[in-house]
């Protein structure tokens, strides 16, 4: 007794309307053309983990809640005397999404977290990397709802890279702003 599989709402939006939009505007002839989204990755770097090992595991089951998959903590490959590190000390954690949580992810960045920053102007059109991948900074992730304010005790910034299998920038701010993504004019 198979379950029904679920599809969030993007991926039916892509597949009912974004596919056909972005074939009718760059003019595919084959649908595996079509540019789509790959992969979402979120790092969060706590670089005063170096002082306290349990700032980087605070910051990994954050990132986890948000996510809504296990983030792992990230350490250190080189030691740099300035910054007082040493090898293999945590300095961060990462977490990639990909098919059902990635379009859920990018849903609830889109409609509720952006829409929560402080001064919010939109995003910088001019983030995307020339193949296609486009990241974005949040200086606290307090914005999402997942995060309870109260159980925070410092507010700490975390990257966003949204890699798509687009071959131009074009393409990809196409395929982004069909997503709804509020872009700066």
């Amino acid at each position: 007794m198979a379950e029904a599989a679920y599809t969030p709402r993007l991926r039916a939006e892509y597949d009912a309307k974004i596919r056909t939009a972005l074939t009718e505007k760059f003019g595919y002839e084959n649908v595996m053309q079509v540019p789509r989204l790959d992969k979402v990755v979120l790092n969060m770097g706590v670089g005063d983990s170096v002082n306290d090992r349990k700032k980087a595991e605070t910051a990994a089951a954050e990132l986890t809640q948000i996510a809504g998959q296990k983030a792992i903590v990230t350490y250190s490959r080189i030691a740099i005397a300035t910054f007082k590190l040493r090898e293999n000390q945590p300095i961060g954690c990462k977490v990639t999404l990909r098919k059902a949580r990635m379009y859920e992810f990018i849903d609830r960045l889109v409609t509720v977290a952006l829409p929560r920053v402080r001064d919010f102007r939109g995003l910088n059109p001019k983030s995307f990397d020339g193949r296609g991948n486009y990241s974005l900074g949040i200086k606290e992730h307090i914005i999402f709802p997942e995060i309870d304010f109260d159980k925070v005790t410092e507010a700490r910034g975390m990257d966003i890279t949204v890699c798509t299998t687009a071959k131009t920038e074009e393409e990809a701010r196409a395929l982004l702003t069909a997503f709804n993504f509020p872009f700066r004019q």
